[in-house]
């Protein structure tokens, strides 16, 4: 692993170097007369079938952040069979949480949700009919451009209040992305992660990432090999009761209703807070209330360490916001605020018209991780030039986006955290891969578990440790199987 010193580079300057690298043809990947590219190395793989479904599932109760409620779940799944170029074939399996009022919150739940069943409906036919052939990486980077495409012409003939924004654009992507990395391990009986390396990625990162990168690959940045264990961060939304005084209707369904009930129940010992922003009495009460609990409770059962970290879903309507909430939650709780790990997205997630926003005060106190800004390698420069100082990779951006970002956020010296998207079953053991690997990871958010665990019921028979918590972590030492590890509970058709 490199050394943990920014470069001394500019965002423009970099950007620039990267443009001249060359890239593959994107002219073949939509005909099936034109030549696959070197589809005859053994290590390549070209699609065959690609086939997507929906599941649908409600919350056992509301999730607020970020000044939105969701109530229920839509997931994709996608089914991708590959052909190696020595002939093997295996099926890949990917799924995703649509996550809708996240990746497009100009859009109503209806409308924006609907855009992203139509959009998956495109990248089906994209991806079914691409002929190129190559690495998952390969192939994602001859395929976002087409699906880029696709989500503007999409725009074009539905009444959204908005264009479809590149974040939903890979949120869609990413099941079909998944299936790919999935497919190509499980035709070499690999997991993926043994596949980063020159032995199967012909091209080196500095295709996507630029010259600094040349002569590197993957594996240098992502290891192999998951840790034991990791620890899980418990999502506290925004009107999730606390304690037994703020429940309303009690869910009797033998799962925790409050956060008092959740850290006996799981060991929990890292905690994500939503706040909304917008009312900092509001705000601080919140974590304040968190951190009063958390003093209650954990040193009774012998935890002496325990951390939060707080989301603001871009709440904060801007930096000066954000930095009269630190100092008053400093005088507050002096050890509270010690006890934060970092503070994610706490303004407007687009960076280039909201320059104003820099983050180089408030990252001098603790790090200042960019979630919803983040959506390809522009953007990262672009963060960390406006004073974040870390990065929030999700599986519901892509492998291939989170594996390229991870090796470029380590490349730059930045901080580094993997977070969930109400991520059940197939989606959450894909997130818990990456948290595992990805080198200085503080944790992994699985929230599925406290707001839809009916889409993690066929899962956790066969990977136990992963979907039911104890003693604050996740069992991720079993996420060595074939592919992405996830082997879903019924054959492809």
């Amino acid at each position: 692993m490199l050394p943990r010193n920014p470069l001394k580079i500019s965002r423009r300057a970099l950007l620039r170097s990267a443009a001249v690298v060359p890239v593959l043809p994107l002219a073949g990947c939509l005909r099936r007369d034109a030549p696959a590219v070197a589809s005859s190395h053994p290590t390549d793989i070209r699609i065959v079938e690609v086939a997507h479904s929906f599941e649908e599932f409600a919350y056992r109760a509301p999730y607020q952040f970020g000044g939105r409620t969701v109530d229920h779940v839509t997931l994709l799944n996608v089914d991708c069979r590959v052909r190696t170029g020595d002939g093997r074939e295996a099926w890949g399996f990917g799924s995703m949480t649509m996550g809708n009022a996240w990746a497009f919150p100009a859009a109503s739940q209806d409308a924006g949700l609907g855009a992203m069943v139509a959009l998956a409906g495109e990248l089906r036919s994209i991806t079914a009919d691409c002929d190129e052939a190559g690495h998952p990486v390969d192939l994602a980077r001859v395929l976002d451009p087409e699906y880029a495409k696709a989500a503007d012409a999409l725009s074009r003939t539905r009444d959204l209040p908005a264009p479809i924004p590149k974040l939903c654009t890979l949120v869609v992507s990413s099941a079909f992305d998944a299936a790919l990395h999935d497919a190509y391990g499980k035709a070499f009986g690999l997991s993926c992660y043994e596949t980063y390396g020159p032995d199967y990625m012909r091209r080196d990162l500095s295709h996507d990432l630029g010259p600094e990168f040349k002569g590197e690959f993957l594996d240098r940045y992502v290891p192999v090999a998951p840790r034991a264990t990791t620890p899980v961060f418990h999502s506290v939304g925004a009107s999730d009761p606390l304690e037994p005084g703020d429940v309303r209707q009690r869910i009797d369904d033998g799962l925790p209703n409050t956060l008092e009930e959740w850290i006996r129940a799981d060991g929990l010992t890292r905690f994500k807070v939503k706040l909304n922003g917008g009312n900092l009495e509001a705000d601080l009460d919140r974590v304040i209330r968190t951190d009063r609990i958390a003093n209650r409770l954990l040193p009774a059962r012998g935890v002496t360490d325990w951390k939060y970290l707080l989301d603001f879903n871009e709440g904060c309507p801007n930096v000066g916001y954000l930095l009269e909430f630190m100092g008053r939650l400093r005088k507050a709780t002096a050890t509270g605020f010690d006890r934060i790990l970092y503070i994610e997205q706490p303004t407007a997630r687009d960076l280039e018209r909201d320059r104003s926003n820099v983050m180089h005060e408030a990252a001098r106190l603790c790090p200042i991780v960019a979630d919803e800004s983040l959506t390809d390698l522009e953007s990262l420069l672009l963060a960390r030039e406006m004073g974040y100082t870390g990065v929030a990779l999700k599986a519901c951006k892509g492998q291939s986006h989170a594996m390229l970002l991870a090796a470029a956020a380590q490349k730059y010296g930045m901080f580094l955290c993997v977070q969930d998207l109400t991520c059940p079953g197939a989606s959450l053991i894909h997130s818990a891969g990456i948290a595992a690997r990805v080198p200085g990871n503080a944790g992994i958010e699985a929230n599925a578990r406290q707001f839809v665990p009916a889409a993690n019921s066929p899962w956790e028979d066969r990977f136990p440790g992963l979907f039911t918590i104890r003693n604050g972590v996740m069992q991720t030492g079993q996420l060595t199987g074939p592919g992405l590890g996830a082997v879903p509970p019924r054959t492809p058709a």
